[in-house]
């Protein structure tokens, strides 16, 4: 009888250890994102190459596919109309379009090889009331650790990003 109760305890105090290492992991990571994020603000439209390849090493290989993708089509749109604005202007990585001043790493949580973590955000204009909201970096685990896949957008105004990165990106890929 007391086997399966020490068994039961051991697998419970394991696992508890499993999520806090998880919760680490992804919090690194995140963390790991925004410190580059932080060196572009404000950040203007798709990264570059190499802009990516600063984000890279915390990039899921979808992501840095999808961005990819958007700058070339990016470039294929500047280059047939000159005269046009980029398709994405302002701050990709943030649901606001001036971006964020200051960012904060929440609450990370993993279920399998997928986990999230909610980053507090805010940007405060030159002697403006500053804007805060929550979005959402949803990650994935790959063999060289967890990567930042997609980002959900959570801010509440009207001109804001809406949705997620990814379906950002996919509009600009497929823009005709």
């Amino acid at each position: 009888m007391r086997r399966p109760i020490l068994f039961a305890l051991a697998l419970a105090v394991f696992a508890g250890r499993a999520a806090a290492d998880d919760a680490a992991a992804l919090r690194a990571a995140a963390d790991g994102f925004y410190g580059v994020y932080k060196t572009f603000h404000p950040s203007d439209g798709i990264p570059d190459e190499a802009g990516r390849a600063r984000y890279r090493p915390f990039l899921s290989a979808r992501l840095d596919a999808l961005l990819a993708q958007a700058g070339d089509a990016d470039k294929r749109f500047a280059a047939a109309n000159k005269a046009a604005p980029p398709l994405v202007e302002g701050d990709l990585f943030t649901s606001l379009f001036e971006g964020a001043s200051t960012v904060a790493v929440g609450a990370c949580t993993a279920a399998g090889s997928a986990g999230s973590c909610t980053a507090s955000l805010s940007y405060a204009p030159p002697g403006g009331n500053p804007t805060r909201w929550t979005d959402t970096v949803y990650l994935v685990n790959t063999p060289e650790g967890w990567r930042v896949d997609d980002i959900g957008y959570g801010g509440s105004w009207d001109f804001g990003n809406k949705g997620r990165l990814s379906e950002t990106l996919g509009q600009v890929i497929h823009f005709q």
